[in-house]
């Protein structure tokens, strides 16, 4: 059944990434962008982004709801689907619930968490007018029921088939984006302390990321570091050219997984990640992925496979063969999320 599906989320990442699956699954998506209604100046977009966390966005839901509907007029949508948009509130929702069928929301970040204080305060409040919640995180579920959600489905983080699909580097690309181990993200307080100590246990990481120069050990981080935070094909060759990944949580967002999880096994190298359930239950443990308790694990873990070319790929091709078969792509995800909908 091919649907006509009002997406709501940002232009660019993840969100994208979920909009262009739908898709290619054959529905007729129109994506509007409802953070394009304010400034677009980045020392703006970045004092609204502190005052979204700090105070939440609900002083922002009346430009947020007159911008969307004139954008959306009279039209009418057989699915709106929102990629857990801080700026619409239940107000906004019941307005879009007259242009619908059904009303579904993703949740990719925690919205019950304490990461992101009150950014997704409007958020939680217009939870319960939707007919379906799909969320990553499994204590997610009963906390959305817990904010009236009607029905929650649990999925796992993806990775995208195209966006995230191998590229054919040339040898100036291998040469430029090479590493033996990397990690693309950003600066978290629990991330710097931890690849502090893998440089200081002699590990030779790469680092790419933002917001860095806040962590007390930047003195000896700065030495690995390459760059800013990694998109589209960038972040691709990097992950494509090294010879391990590291996986990292965000602990206050509660991961178990990240799409970094699905990512690197799928663009086809090594993950090595934090052992958790969740890790564990998504890949055989030394065959598909490596995994490790603390920095001294890791490292050890690291020197091993980094002069065992062999073994590297075998456990790259393991993963990349897990993620397909398993389903950890945007395509199935999206599929089953649009098919619990339907089932009411």
């Amino acid at each position: 059944m091919s649907l006509y599906i009002l997406y709501l989320g940002s232009d660019y990442g993840t969100s994208r990434h979920r909009a262009d699956a739908l898709r290619r699954l054959g529905h007729r998506v129109e994506l509007i962008d409802p953070y394009k209604f304010l400034p677009q100046h980045p020392f703006l977009k970045k004092v609204i982004g502190k005052l979204n966390y700090e105070i939440g966005p609900s002083w922002m839901e009346p430009y947020a709801r007159r911008y969307l509907m004139a954008v959306i007029n009279r039209r009418r949508f057989d699915a709106i689907w929102s990629n857990q948009c801080e700026l619409i509130g239940g107000n906004t929702v019941l307005l879009l619930k007259e242009h619908t069928n059904w009303l579904v929301t993703y949740a990719n970040d925690d919205p019950f968490g304490t990461r992101d204080k009150r950014r997704f305060s409007l958020y939680q409040n217009s939870i319960r007018h939707y007919d379906l919640m799909a969320v990553v995180r499994k204590a997610n579920v009963n906390e959305a029921y817990a904010y009236g959600a009607r029905k929650v489905t649990l999925v796992p983080f993806s990775a995208d088939e195209i966006a995230h699909a191998p590229l054919a580097l040339t040898s100036k690309e291998k040469t430029r984006w090479s590493s033996d181990v990397v990690f693309i993200g950003t600066w978290m307080p629990e991330r710097g302390p931890f690849l502090a100590r893998l440089l200081e246990l002699g590990v030779p990481l790469t680092l790419y990321g933002d917001r860095w120069y806040k962590e007390r050990k930047w003195p000896i981080l700065q030495k690995a570091w390459r760059g800013a935070g990694l998109v589209d094909d960038s972040y691709v060759k990097a992950i494509q050219a090294a010879k391990i990944c590291l996986g990292l949580l965000s602990k206050s967002n509660r991961d178990l997984h990240t799409t970094r999880s699905a990512e690197i096994p799928y663009i086809g190298s090594v993950l090595c990640a934090e052992r958790t359930v969740e890790h564990l239950a998504m890949y055989k443990e030394d065959e598909e992925a490596v995994f490790w308790n603390t920095p001294e694990e890791c490292a050890q873990k690291c020197f091993a496979l980094l002069v065992d070319e062999e073994r590297r790929k075998r456990i790259a091709w393991a993963g990349r063969d897990r993620c397909i078969e398993s389903g950890y792509l945007n395509e199935p995800v999206m599929e089953t999320i649009i098919n619990t909908l339907l089932q009411g």
